[in-house]
């Protein structure tokens, strides 16, 4: 029996067209109902959310409403083709990709879409980013422990239980990412004391890749989720190199935030997606290859444009650039 909060495919609102397509892939994500909680009631435009569950219900359940569309697939194919599987069903002008465990501003997505009116189509757009603060440990005598795997109290011992606060913190705040000569993901706080930076726009030169937003056309345009890339890893650096090198713009946009729970620790408290070292070497391998040597088709400036348009970068060398040039950094 399927559980009351599925809606079987035909059932489900894909043939309306609407503003904005939410696409949420999700595995193992206990936090996604919350998400869609909060996604639901800061939401202002004409906007749907479509979650693809990959290979595992959703547990605890979903809220149903009008506005959420639910695919179960029995099993998971990886990150970006369930992205790509819930962008299929969109009919959406825009699409926003954001991970399963994320709160929003009041009004993101009108905020989004009117800084779209603004910029035109060719640029991916993020809002400025967050921190979620989801919950803590507490134990009986009251001591509390800052999100992160299960385990006794670290000051008495004693079983902890989790309290749900759900706080989008104010600070820190992140508008500006790049990525290293590796290629590793980095924060780029230093170019945002650049003479010239400010307004409501800005430009980034890389994506920390929770949550991005784009015209579905463009999505398909540019072949944003390449499952050539594997389910996950360097997904910041793709949408970032394939917008900024084929003429468009990356953009954050600073009137309106996203905050996201950030799991890094280890443990129970870490990736719902298998993060194989392997994987994740594959699909930098990929952009090393697509990028750094100048291999894909729809580019018409070179990596070394971007490098040097953002220059000088965390991670860069004047030697990395030169050979870069020269088609040598990674060859």
């Amino acid at each position: 029996m399927l559980p009351p909060y599925y809606r079987p495919l035909e059932l489900q609102r894909f043939v309306m067209a609407t503003e904005l397509s939410i696409l949420i892939p999700a595995r193992n994500e206990m936090w996604l109902g919350r998400t869609i909680e909060d996604l639901l009631k800061h939401i202002k435009a004409d906007t749907e959310i479509i979650i693809v569950l990959d290979g595992a219900w959703a547990n605890p359940p979903i809220p149903q409403h009008e506005r959420v569309n639910i695919v179960y697939l029995p099993q998971s194919i990886g990150q970006r083709a369930a992205t790509n599987f819930a962008c299929r069903l969109s009919k959406a002008k825009y699409i926003m990709k954001v991970d399963a465990h994320c709160a929003f501003d009041t009004g993101f997505d009108r905020k989004m879409i009117d800084a779209f009116k603004e910029t035109g189509d060719t640029v991916t757009m993020v809002p400025t980013m967050r921190n979620l603060h989801v919950f803590d440990w507490v134990c009986s005598d009251g001591h509390r422990r800052y999100q992160g795997p299960t385990g006794p109290c670290k000051e008495c011992g004693k079983e902890t239980l989790r309290d749900v606060v759900w706080i989008p913190k104010k600070r820190p705040e992140s508008n500006s990412y790049c990525f290293d000569s590796e290629p590793h993901f980095q924060y780029f706080n230093e170019y945002t004391k650049r003479p010239g930076y400010g307004g409501d726009l800005t430009e980034t030169m890389s994506l920390q890749g929770s949550c991005f937003m784009m015209t579905r056309e463009k999505y398909w345009e540019l072949n944003i989720c390449d499952e050539s890339f594997g389910s996950w890893g360097s997904q910041g650096i793709e949408i970032a190199c394939k917008f900024w090198l084929s003429g468009g713009r990356v953009l954050v946009n600073h009137a309106t935030w996203y905050a996201h729970l950030f799991r890094t620790q280890g443990g129970d408290f870490s990736f719902p997606y298998p993060q194989k070292e392997k994987n994740v070497q594959a699909a930098k391998q990929k952009a090393k290859d697509l990028f750094f040597n100048n291999k894909w088709d729809k580019a018409v400036h070179p990596l070394s444009w971007l490098v040097k348009k953002f220059w000088p970068i965390p991670g860069w060398s004047e030697e990395d650039l030169q050979k870069l040039k020269k088609g040598m950094l990674h060859s």
